[in-house]
């Protein structure tokens, strides 16, 4: 009577321990598993939050219209890097139509330079860019209407290469952008240099293009 009284006991708190023991390694399971979605989540808002432009950009001349805007993103260590998207204009001129243009802009800036009271210096700017018009007018592809090869270029498309200078000035925290950077870039694009290199009589000065610009840095 008595022994089995005993193993019962014994019985109960193995029992006991490994209903615990369970219970602890659920628990530990559970654990990991919100830890492992909650990493997930921020992985994921990460990835959302990365596509948020983090400045606008307002561009005067340049090639790319007479007045363009848009938005951009700067990443890498220090943000050096930067892309962006523009829509700009070309009033009617030589017709009496406007003309609407898109860029697409890859620009480098390797450093900056403190010049005190919140303001900062960025010697050297560089990058490429592509622009297109948006009208009917122009053609990527050669129309049968021309002799073959009358035109060895595309009229609506041009690629861009670009130099220039910055100075920005740090807003404080109340303040709705973070910094305010205003900029000048000279630009050539492909046709002018085909042309520069195979015409003596076009100057340098005839084949670049002067640009102003405001950018609004949020994030």
């Amino acid at each position: 009577m008595k022994w089995s009284i005993i193993k019962a006991g014994i019985m109960a708190v193995l029992l006991s321990f490994t209903t615990w023991a369970m219970g602890d390694e659920k628990d530990d399971r559970e654990e990991r598993r919100a830890e492992r979605h909650k990493r997930k989540l921020e992985r994921y808002q990460n990835q959302w939050n990365s596509l948020i432009p983090k400045y606008q950009n307002l561009q005067f001349a340049g090639s790319i219209g007479l007045l363009s805007a848009g938005m951009g993103w700067d990443y890498g260590r220090q943000r050096q890097w930067e892309t962006e998207f523009m829509f700009g204009f070309v009033p009617g001129f030589s017709s009496n139509k406007t003309k609407v243009t898109l860029t697409l802009k890859q620009n480098y800036v390797p450093w900056e330079v403190s010049l005190g009271k919140n303001w900062v210096l960025e010697p050297l700017e560089t990058g490429l860019f592509v622009n297109t018009v948006l009208a009917s007018d122009f053609w990527v592809k050669e129309p049968e209407k021309y002799p073959n090869n009358y035109y060895k270029f595309s009229t609506r498309v041009r690629f861009h290469a670009f130099l220039g200078q910055r100075i920005a000035l740090n807003m404080k925290e109340n303040f709705p952008f973070r910094r305010i950077t205003v900029y000048y870039e000279l630009s050539t694009c492909d046709l002018y240099l085909i042309s520069k290199f195979t015409n003596q009589y076009v100057k340098m000065v005839d084949i670049l293009s002067l640009s102003f610009g405001l950018k609004f840095h949020i994030l």
